[in-house]
């Protein structure tokens, strides 16, 4: 097969190239996807926090829900998480994802929430596979120092669900800033949109 023919086509991007709304609209339609096609990139964006030391610190999340109109995100995470604490000490966080198929890269800041036994963790929990729900009952909890890399256990059956929901939390990120960059071989296009203040305030930025 030639080189031309393993290329991927290239997206159609007339109706976002030289459009604000349409690239916004785009930013959205590509984090919806994210969410239920595990296999796009954007189904585990990064999110970057500031630990106790306040240095950055990343780590992949994987992406649950979207709610366009709302403008929030959500993902799960182990309540003994280092990422709890932090967001607990300074909401504000940080997210980024990059398709590499279509050469669209999109960074998104706002404040996080973690909701923990309330209705927003109880639908979330409900919602989730019972495989997934087995990952929250680890012990020690993530990140705890152990002395060989074996040195934990997770349950295997349904009989530590109860358990494991003590150490779910549901985590909302509302969007107060989304950066959009399109990487085109006609010319790249990059675009700020900014909810701070109310009323959203957009603007194409150089590349």
């Amino acid at each position: 097969m030639s080189r031309r023919q393993q290329e991927k086509p290239a997206p159609n991007d007339g109706a976002f190239y030289d459009d604000l709304d349409g690239s916004l609209a785009e930013a959205w339609r590509l984090l919806e996807e994210g969410v239920t096609d595990r296999h796009s990139p954007c189904h585990t964006p990064s999110l970057g926090t500031l630990d106790a030391e306040g240095l950055p610190t990343v780590r992949t999340v994987v992406l649950r829900a979207v709610e366009q109109e709302a403008r929030l995100l959500r993902f799960h995470t182990d309540l003994r998480s280092h990422k709890v604490a932090e967001i607990a000490a300074q909401p504000m966080v940080a997210l980024h994802a990059y398709h590499p198929d279509r050469k669209i890269q999109l960074r998104l800041a706002g404040p996080a929430l973690v909701h923990r036994d309330d209705e927003i963790a109880n639908d979330a929990w409900q919602a989730s596979r019972s495989f997934s729900r087995l990952c929250y009952g680890v012990e020690p909890g993530p990140g705890a120092a152990i002395q060989a890399p074996w040195d934990w256990r997770q349950g295997e059956d349904g009989s530590v669900e109860a358990e494991s929901f003590q150490n779910f939390g549901a985590v909302l990120v509302k969007v107060e800033s989304l950066e959009w960059l399109y990487l085109a071989a006609r010319g790249h296009r990059r675009a700020l949109y900014d909810w701070r203040g109310g009323a959203l305030r957009k603007s194409w930025l150089v590349p």
